[in-house]
Parts: C-alpha cells; structure tokens; sequence
C-alpha cells in the first residue's frame, strides 16, 4: 500500500497522529470529516473507525452494507455530531477510493505534477468542495512533502504562511495558533455582519 509520512500535529494523540501521517486513508476521512465538529475530534475518527472495524481498507469499507456502516458510524462515541449524513459521505468517499485509486487514499496524490492535477483529483472526491480541496493542497504540501508544481497557488491562501487551517499545525503551540486565527477570524465576520445591519 502506498504511504504517506508526515509532520501533522492534530489529536494530541501519538498513535492517532501517527495513523495520519502514515496512512492516505486515514487522512483524507479525517479532512472529509472536519467540518461543524472540532478539527481534534474529526481527526480522531480514523482512529476510531479502525478500532471499530479492525481496519481501515476503503476496499472493505465500500464493500459494507451502507446501514451496516452507519452503525459503527453511529456508536457512542458517534464519529461525528451528523453521523447518518457524514458516515453515508465517508461511504462514498471509500467507494470512490476503491473504484479509482485501488482503495488507497495515498494514490490521490502519488504522481501528480502540478498543484492544478492535485486540487482536480481531490475536487473530484465525495464531500471535497473548494475548500476542503485547497486546505488539503496545502495540508499536502506543507506536511506531508508532497509538493508538485504550483502547489501553492491551488492551495490559494491557505497556502501561505499564516496559521489558519489544519495544514498549519505541527506542534500543540501551532494547534492554539490557529484556533486563535480561527476565533479571530469567525469575530471578525460577525462583527462586520452586525456593522450591516
């Protein structure tokens, strides 16, 4: 199976971060998974899938019954606060693994040349929109090494070097960082939504 081998500091947990940055599966469920949850809990449920099931083989995954899967999605602790909607995207995101890139998350990004390529693949994944797919660009190339041409203009700002997204945290001090930016950040709209009214 193809790895991938970075830096990512997320869980606070060795082994889970270890599963990570060693294993493309796991880190593409942990992005599909980072939304309207906290990014350490998102992150974890690789973690916790794996302990669930005895694996993490999207071949495997896609291969369960789609209600037997949101079951083990489901289980206190649930993977997510949506488990239904997220567990039947994680679903389709194996299920799409294992029909292109023979069921291993790594092969997304393994030979790609540009930064474009990169983001069209992920673009291309079930529950990847803009975004995700640009933070994960960036997550790509500044944890993991994996840096095709231009892999910073497909990441757009997420690329630079503020500490705003998960692809920025290597260490618990960069963790606080960006959830600093974030607060910063979500007071900043909000302040200027209210200026509009």
């Amino acid at each position: 199976m193809a790895r991938a081998g970075g830096t990512l500091y997320v869980t606070g947990e060795r082994t889970t971060d270890e599963l990570l940055n060693t294993d493309g599966t796991a880190l593409l469920i942990g992005m599909l998974l980072d939304q309207q949850i906290p990014m350490e809990r998102a992150f974890a449920a690789p973690a916790t899938l794996r302990d669930r099931l005895g694996h993490l083989d999207a071949r495997r995954i896609s291969a369960l019954p789609v209600d037997a899967f949101l079951a083990v999605c489901a289980q206190k602790p649930a993977i997510h606060r949506f488990p239904t909607s997220m567990g039947t995207r994680l679903h389709e995101l194996c299920t799409a693994l294992t029909q292109h890139y023979g069921g291993d998350g790594a092969r997304v990004w393994h030979g790609v040349s540009t930064g474009d390529e990169l983001y069209r693949r992920l673009r291309q994944l079930p529950g990847f929109g803009d975004e995700k797919s640009r933070i994960f660009v960036a997550l790509l190339g500044k944890r993991m090494g994996v840096c095709p041409d231009g892999w910073r203009e497909a990441a757009g700002h997420f690329g630079d070097d503020v500490a705003r997204s998960v692809a920025d945290i290597d260490s618990a001090e960069a963790l606080v960082a960006v959830r600093q930016w974030k607060q910063a950040n979500k007071a900043a709209k909000a302040a200027a939504a209210a200026q509009r009214r």
